[in-house]
């Protein structure tokens, strides 16, 4: 895809962008406000911008006169770059020269990791935990009748270099007519064992060769949304993905709600099976979607923390919630998928990800397996941020972990508007500080609906750096624009006023919404703080941070600072990995040195119960500010602060 170069003028700023981009959200990028409140929906019609060089295609808008577009104007939330372009802004939506001068921290979004295929090739890593091996074996004669089984058996031996074999019921009952079935010539589909001095087994076979046909699924158990991909084992290429909400959230939205209900009379068994109907619909849509056989699929990866594993396998969660919060099991052997109730031929081996303790799971392990913590020499922190947020430190030398509760904030829950990640939610914010008018971006760029977590911070940074709200959170009384206003007792900040929502009434945020933003990321905070303390290093220490989780790949870096969610550091050091725990399971299922190391992994993982941590609830009642008391915690904010003060004056 080309790129194209936009100046933005009088700002003097230019931007690098692929074709096709949509201009505001540019002007975003760019640091360029242009004032905007219907969230790119074409509505309020005051983010006209000229274009006085280059081509774009823009949507038609009412908001616009014929006069108008032809002497250039255009809505930047409808205007697609096409070109180089020169964009000239307008009077109204110029800030003050002065306030141009103003120390503006960069929108810095984390770097993405993938996997990398080429990387486990080079280092002969890319043996799958499930092979398949074709054989043309001689038919049984009266002077040589071995059985079926012990034939297939000697020429794995004799002709793969294969010992230590062992054979599946499933297996005895079906080979006398598959190995009839095409002359004998048949494709055994083996298990590699965990351990060097374990069995191999078969727990497969097919008529023909069916050797190129070898695919595995990788599944994340989530306790919002269960999401799967369908693996090629000889390409490692994701063939087909999908997701859907997890059914038990009719019964409750978070795991403490579940066990809660679990414990009810049938409650375990009605939460299993909701969950693997759930597993069910995104196993039959990856499997059509791909275009495979059932056959064909020869093992599923899963991860899940550690009550949705419990849930999973039908196991009673009930000690998960009470001290000393002991989970019934954390190491979990390879099972059948078809005893669990999915939807997957007899033969599917289901390996399930180990646990460390009752709040971080095999989700967790699965992202530490997977992003390469466990092998590398740079001490790294790892934070999955959801609800509840888990948080590892160490390298290859030593692992320490621990959970918190940051609650719903960011997922958008206990919000007035807040809302998941969906069409019309608030992801992007900026504010003029001379009129205090907004302009926000919602996904899709259509009216506003909600807030989602990502635009909860973003907001919330910038009011606190221009000065809007202070270090608890309160809106600055002495501000004169009506979209700062008290409402049944509560003072909030208009987004978008009624006529350029989507839900006849006005959009706001409320101090109750910020509020409950510096509860959730004063508990993430303080959670990496003491985990950090208790193991004897800094933050000035680490070397990397890694991000996971639904919300890490939209969220601004330098705001997420701002606020105190992250500890302050050089952005250039923090990955994004995205679904760790579905990374994790792609892992396994790709190389058998995953499965190997796992085990060793979690004994050498030290968990922290932050709860019985005494220096916990210190740390925690410290980061109940903007960002923390402390300001000299985050110095390159503390920089920016004061010179805005004296800029000011």
């Amino acid at each position: 895809m080309s790129r194209h170069t936009i100046k933005f003028l009088p700002h003097d700023k230019v931007l690098a962008v692929e074709d096709g981009d949509n201009l505001i959200r540019a002007a975003m990028e760019a640091g360029v406000h242009i004032n905007a409140s219907c969230g790119g929906g074409g509505v309020c019609g005051k983010c006209r911008v000229m274009i006085e060089e280059g081509v774009v295609a823009a949507g038609v808008s009412e908001k616009l006169s014929p006069a108008d577009l032809a002497r250039g104007y255009r809505l930047a939330c409808q205007t697609v770059v096409k070109s180089d372009l020169v964009v000239r802004v307008p009077i109204e939506s110029v800030i003050d020269a002065s306030v141009l001068k103003l120390p503006v921290p960069p929108r810095r979004a984390a770097r993405i990791k993938e996997i990398n295929l080429e990387e486990l090739r080079d280092k002969g890593l890319f043996v799958a935990p499930v092979e398949k091996k074709y054989l043309e074996l001689p038919a049984p004669s009266a002077q040589e009748n071995l059985p079926d089984v012990t034939r297939l058996i000697s020429y794995l031996k004799l002709k793969c270099d294969e010992h230590r074999l062992e054979v599946d019921l499933a297996v005895i009952r079906k080979i006398p007519d598959v190995l009839r079935a095409d002359d004998f010539k048949v494709t055994a589909t083996l298990v590699r064992p965990v351990r060097d001095d374990g069995k191999t087994r078969i727990i497969n076979v097919q008529s023909g060769d069916t050797v190129d046909r070898n695919y595995a699924i990788a599944m994340d158990v989530g306790t919002t949304t269960i999401y799967g991909q369908v693996i090629d084992l000889k390409t490692g290429e994701v063939l087909a993905e999908h997701g859907a909400f997890n059914g038990q959230i009719s019964y409750g939205e978070d795991v403490i709600t579940r066990i809660v209900y679990a414990e009810k009379p049938g409650g375990l068994e009605q939460l299993h099976g909701v969950v693997i109907k759930t597993i069910n619909q995104v196993l039959e849509k990856i499997v059509q979607g791909a275009g495979l056989d059932h056959d064909d699929i020869s093992t599923i990866t899963l991860a899940g923390n550690t009550t949705m594993t419990q849930l999973m396998l039908k196991i009673n969660p009930r000690y998960i919630r009470r001290a000393p919060y002991v989970p019934a099991s954390t190491l979990y052997p390879p099972l059948k998928a078809a005893d669990l109730g999915m939807a997957l031929g007899e033969h599917v081996i289901a390996l399930v990800y180990p646990e460390v303790s009752s709040y971080v799971g095999g989700d967790i392990v699965a992202g530490v397996m997977g992003s390469g913590i466990y092998r590398t020499e740079e001490l790294t922190l790892y934070l999955d941020v959801g609800t509840n947020a888990e948080i590892v430190i160490g390298n290859k030398d030593w692992l320490a972990c621990a959970a918190c509760s940051a609650g719903p904030a960011f997922e958008g829950g206990g919000l007035k508007f807040g809302m998941r990640a969906a069409p019309g939610a608030i992801e992007d914010f900026s504010i003029d500080p001379l009129t205090l008018e907004p302009m926000i971006i919602t996904i899709g760029n259509v009216r506003p609906k909600g807030i989602c977590g990502s635009g909860l911070i973003t907001m919330v940074a910038t009011l606190f750096e221009m000065g809007i709200i202070d270090n608890l959170g309160k809106f600055n009384r002495d501000l004169d624009t009506p979209r700062i206003r008290k409402d049944d007792g509560v003072y909030e900040y208009v987004l978008a006023w009624k006529e350029e929502s989507q839900v006849d009434r006005d959009v706001v945020l409320t101090e109750i919404d910020i509020e409950n933003l510096i509860r959730a990321k004063g508990a993430i905070y303080s959670g990496c703080m003491t985990l950090l303390t208790e193991v004897g290093v800094t933050i000035q220490d680490v070397e990397r941070i890694i991000l996971a989780g639904g919300f890490g790949s939209f969220v601004d870096l330098e705001k997420a600072m701002t606020i105190g969610l992250l500890p302050e550091m050089d952005p250039d050091k923090v990955t994004f990995i995205g679904n760790g725990s579905l990374m994790g399971a792609r892992m396994s299922s790709l190389t058998n040195r995953i499965r190997k190391d796992v085990v060793e992994v979690t004994r050498k993982m030290t968990n922290f119960e932050l709860s019985d941590t005494a220096s916990y609830m210190d740390n925690y009642v410290a980061a109940l500010f903007l960002p923390h008391t402390d300001m000299n915690q985050f110095p390159h904010l503390k920089a920016r602060l004061e010179a805005r003060k004296v800029t000011a004056k």
